[in-house]
């Protein structure tokens, strides 16, 4: 059974961790973020460690170093992924295109606005 265990860091902890744990051969499984209710960004990077997940998480950030120099794309898609749908910035990693949302949408920043099906359907007529 795996296990997962957080570990709470700084922004400037996110490049001496990636440093440690690619020394140690250790690998990048994800890296992903949420918005907590208050507003508070939060994201995660989650590298194996055998039968567990070492979760070093960043809490309050919006701009944050990239890895992308030393776990390549499976940093810098999902860097760039996060950036384009919470806002936060990775220092270091070019942002000057979108992965999948339009040029236009939300002004190049923030999160998705979720529309619940029924009040689709009654602004286009459907209900």
């Amino acid at each position: 059974m795996q296990t997962n265990e957080v570990i709470q860091i700084t922004k400037d902890e996110v490049v001496p961790t990636a440093l440690k744990m690619r020394e140690e051969k250790r690998l990048l499984v994800m890296i992903h973020g949420h918005v907590e209710k208050d507003g508070t960004p939060v994201v995660s990077y989650d590298y194996d460690d055998g039968a567990n997940i070492l979760s070093y998480e960043v809490r309050g950030e919006q701009s944050i170093p990239t890895i992308s120099e030393i776990y390549s794309t499976a940093a810098s898609w999902a860097e760039r992924e996060i950036n384009e749908l919470m806002g936060v910035c990775f220092e270091g990693l070019d942002q000057s295109q979108r992965l999948f949302l339009p040029d236009n949408m939300l002004e190049g920043k923030g999160q998705i606005i979720v529309t619940p099906i029924k009040e689709l359907k009654e602004r286009n007529g459907l209900e």
